[in-house]
């Protein structure tokens, strides 16, 4: 391998995953010392901690006052197939999928829930689909922004404001990131691990009005794994219990005192403008090397549909990007491999459904001097891996 030059200057956290992600500025285990280990998650103190969460998530995305917020199991997955187990069935439904994500809820809704009024729209490569598509008699399932994609929703004009169905939104790396119109959401579901830098495994549903009264009027046909139910065990109604602190299952308490430190976190920051003005500020030290750098370019190539948090990269330089993936992906792998040696950048890879590149986590818990100490970084690794090409 030819020898070049590294950069002198090294990231001072070299954490850029797109999930689990960068735990907050200033956090540290022992910030933990008050969590209720080794409690039942039925005592009272550990219920007041899991409402408090879910008050503290409420006023942090500025959500409606008629609004329900519940931790389930599962992360978003447990949360989005909570949702559709629950939910779906007395309207058509149709999906947008562009990525690995949402691509799992148009085959969950074929494959598992075998809808027979069913319609799903599948966009790739950093596209999107046609929303135009979408009915407003018909239930609505997407994502907001695709993680592994890197693209996102350009609006939501595309939602009818007569809608007669549900939308139910996987927001699980727009949350706490994206402004959220809820005027145009029923259910949205979203995990601890992305915008807040979380811990893994659980999930977060929140519940309008609309949705709350679909399960009040609409029992599933289909089994629906007792982990997974939003039902009362008469199969009518939802269960009021799960948002005043009764979980579905055993939750961490650790985690949830994670949690509960990222969300006071964010309120001291200055809540969710202050939240969007971070990731502003990384997105744009990120699109400066970018527009700059002649081998790498946005996967995403509308702007208004550009991801500005989990934002995905693709090689353009002819000699690399005429490669097939194959070739493409071990140069990923390769230049990965020089950037942890270094600890210049961790886990800067792509999604593996996703074409080969670089995937770079710009969501509120990162730097902006951080990122753009990265970008010279990210040259050096090309240059010296592309030498062996």
């Amino acid at each position: 391998m030819t020898e070049i030059a590294k950069p002198h200057l090294r990231p001072a956290d070299p954490r850029f995953s797109c999930g689990p992600t960068k735990k907050h500025p200033g956090w540290s285990p022992e910030k933990l010392a008050t969590a209720l280990v080794g409690r039942s998650h039925r005592t009272p103190a550990a219920v007041q901690r899991m409402v408090e969460a879910y008050e503290r998530t409420a006023a942090l995305l500025e959500c409606p006052a008629d609004y329900k917020i519940a931790m389930v199991p599962g992360s978003d997955t447990g949360a989005m197939e909570a949702a559709m187990w629950s939910l779906l069935g007395p309207r058509g439904v149709d999906v947008f999928a562009w990525d690995a994500f949402g691509g799992r809820w148009a085959k969950d809704a074929e494959g598992q829930l075998k809808l027979e009024d069913l319609r799903t729209f599948i966009a790739s490569g950093g596209e999107t689909p046609d929303f135009s598509q979408a009915k407003p008699d018909r239930d609505l399932v997407f994502t907001w922004n695709a993680t592994a994609a890197g693209a996102r929703i350009p609006d939501t004009d595309w939602i009818s404001d007569q809608r007669e169905g549900l939308t139910i939104v996987d927001a699980t790396s727009a949350a706490f990131a994206m402004e959220l119109d809820w005027s145009k959401i029923d259910v949205l579901t979203y995990s601890w691990q992305k915008s807040l830098g979380g811990e893994a495994q659980h999930g977060m549903i929140v519940l309008g009005p609309r949705a709350i009264q679909r399960l009040a009027e609409h029992t599933p046909s289909w089994p629906v794994p007792r982990i997974l139910q939003l039902h009362n065990a008469d199969g009518t109604g939802v269960i009021e219990e799960i948002f005043s602190g009764k979980t579905l299952n055993t939750p961490s308490l650790l985690c949830f005192e994670d949690y509960l430190l990222s969300l006071k976190w964010a309120a001291k920051e200055g809540g969710l403008p202050a939240l969007l003005a971070r990731v502003d500020r990384n997105f744009a030290a990120l699109s400066e090397w970018v527009g700059k750098t002649g081998w790498i370019d946005f996967l995403c190539t509308d702007a208004a549909r550009r991801s500005p948090v989990s934002v995905t990269l693709k090689f353009v330089e002819p000699e690399i990007a005429g490669l097939d993936q194959d070739r493409q992906w071990q140069l990923t792998r390769k230049m990965c491999a020089l950037l942890e040696r270094e600890n210049a950048a961790l886990d800067v890879n792509p999604h593996p459904s996703a074409p080969a590149g670089l995937r770079i986590w710009c969501g509120p818990t990162m730097e902006a001097d951080d990122i753009a100490a990265l970008g010279p970084w990210l040259d050096w690794a090309y240059q010296s891996a592309k030498s062996e090409f």
